[in-house]
């Protein structure tokens, strides 16, 4: 898919910004949409968040939009720095070379090692983040949100990675890169 550094760091931006909205939506409804909605007796999730100020997070109330831009920007250097790289030369380790698998394999590969990379470490960032600082800090308690986080995010980062995500980046990308794509295959054909 992306051959050089520009494509890359485009691929990224467009999974990121798929994937940074879906964990919010994510978390704040599925995981803890209940707990909020009885925490201040709302009758909705967004109304539960507007009650209480925003989502707490680094020890202040801090509104969605914030939230979203934050995990933004930890996830889009992440991946730029770990994800993409790191997991193109674990599957190439794997299967060898590109050449010896086919293409949906290897892209699974692909996708299933930026999972297994970027879930634990994104799920630490969060406990970070969304730690209880009113009670003071103990690395019991952010081991047990960490590991608390990564039991709620692997199955669905797994699954929403593999069926909806990455094949809908996938698709985006070869139609914004349609003529780079396109003069590749023509390079690539054999001449008759």
């Amino acid at each position: 898919m992306p051959r050089n550094q520009f494509q890359r760091m485009i691929f990224a931006l467009l999974t990121v910004v798929i994937t940074v909205h879906g964990y919010v939506f994510y978390s704040l409804y599925v995981v803890n949409g209940s707990t909020l909605m009885e925490a201040t007796g709302a009758d909705s999730v967004l109304h539960a968040i507007q009650a209480q100020g925003g989502v707490y997070m680094f020890g202040h109330m801090l509104p969605i939009w914030a939230v979203v831009l934050i995990e933004f920007c930890f996830a889009y250097a992440l991946e730029c720095l770990m994800g993409s790289l790191c997991s193109f030369k674990i599957a190439c380790r794997v299967f060898r070379s590109p050449k010896y698998v086919h293409l949906i394999i290897f892209e699974t590969m692909i996708i299933s090692v930026i999972v297994l990379l970027m879930c634990p470490t994104m799920s630490l960032i969060a406990s970070l983040m969304y730690y209880p600082y009113y009670n003071g800090f103990h690395l019991a308690t952010l081991l047990a949100n960490w590991l608390k986080l990564v039991c709620y995010n692997f199955p669905f980062a797994f699954f929403s990675q593999l069926f909806f995500i990455q094949p809908f980046v996938r698709a985006a990308f070869r139609v914004l890169f349609r003529k780079d794509i396109a003069n590749r295959e023509k390079m690539a054909a054999p001449a008759a």
